[in-house]
């Protein structure tokens, strides 16, 4: 979409004609809810059929690509590491470069600027939440993104990216003249974005992530919790940016629909000091001390032998962590094993 409000497609659509669309998690135009299939249909607007890389398939079919000579992707994503849109780009561009076809990405900037945070990925433990190397948040746009995945990852797509203009690494979302339009159901602000690389990792749990309140991922949950004592302990660790005000909410969908939760809000205090990652485990630690027993993983279902939390995080050893020196170790290794990865980037650097 352009700052007219006009959707990419019908501008594309209009100038060249387009033979095929492609929806990733959520719907080409952005309606579903987390983990809802996509079939396919007929876009009622275009006429155009659109496939579904979101369902049985995730990676697009010769088929699919068969009339068409180039595939265009433009998409706002968030700069996590969880989000499934750059595991759709990835296979896409994994499919042109097999069957000849031009990639080209319409650069989007990446709305939580260009900070580096988060462990890097196990390859052991990769899914559509977590395909590559990477770490939580990788600090790179789409288009950056998109380079290295082709170039390190060895897929050699014929790859073009149309570069953003007017932003530095420095900036966030709201910095731009341009306006916030939900990427996905549940991402409805740059401060949940900024959060979500933390607190996301709550979808693993039986802890609510604020799914079905009017703030998704900045409130944190359950109905057994008392939101004043961890508050306290979390306020208590003097970590920078944020602060944790006891809060009561009740979810009109997922985790503990109807129900009273006690937890936290997070209110960011300073977002360019605030470490959403180190955060999120912390916070995941003292709610698992302070549940009595009450606390659970999300167990796996018959088709993924792996825990949910372990895919998010790209390891078991968060899941495993027994002490808060445990999570701290933790915590330290991560934070050097990223330094490699900010050499690998640098290359792949489009914007200063």
């Amino acid at each position: 979409m352009n700052k007219s409000f006009i959707p990419t497609v019908d501008i594309l659509n209009e100038k060249y004609g387009l033979k095929a669309l492609f929806s990733p998690e959520h719907g080409l135009r952005g309606h579903l809810q987390a983990c809802d299939r996509v079939g396919f249909y007929i876009d009622e607007r275009t006429g155009i059929p659109v496939y579904s890389l979101y369902g049985d398939i995730r990676k697009p079919s010769r088929e699919m690509l068969d009339d068409i000579d180039m595939l265009v992707v433009d998409i706002q994503e968030v700069g996590s590491r969880y989000i499934t849109y750059i595991y759709t780009m990835a296979l896409a561009m994994k499919s042109c470069a097999e069957q000849g076809k031009a990639f080209t990405v319409l650069d989007r900037i990446n709305p939580i600027g260009g900070g580096i945070e988060g462990n890097i990925l196990d390859v052991e433990f990769s899914s559509f939440v977590g395909l590559y190397p990477l770490p939580v948040r990788y600090g790179l746009t789409l288009g950056e993104l998109a380079m290295l995945i082709n170039y390190e990852y060895g897929i050699g797509a014929e790859l073009k990216i149309v570069r953003a203009e007017g932003w530095e690494r420095k900036m966030y979302f709201d910095e731009t003249d341009l306006f916030w339009i939900n990427p996905t159901p549940n991402m409805p602000s740059v401060e949940a974005a900024l959060l979500y690389n933390g607190t996301c990792l709550f979808e693993g749990t039986n802890i609510s992530e604020g799914r079905g309140t009017t703030k998704p991922f900045e409130m944190i949950g359950a109905p057994w919790l008392d939101p004043y004592s961890l508050a306290a302990e979390m306020n208590r660790q003097g970590l920078e940016g944020v602060y944790f005000r006891p809060a009561y909410f009740s979810p009109v969908f997922s985790k503990h629909k109807g129900e009273v939760c006690g937890g936290v809000q997070l209110h960011i205090t300073d977002r360019n000091k605030i470490e959403p990652f180190k955060i999120g485990v912390r916070l995941l630690f003292e709610i698992r001390r302070m549940s009595n027993g009450k606390f659970s993983w999300i167990t796996p279902d018959k088709e993924e032998e792996r825990y949910f939390i372990d895919l998010l995080a790209g390891t078991n050893r968060l899941r495993l962590a027994g002490s808060r020196q445990d999570i701290e170790n933790l915590l330290e290794e991560w934070s050097i094993g990223c330094e490699k990865y900010k050499e690998t980037i640098e290359k792949y650097r489009i914007y200063k």
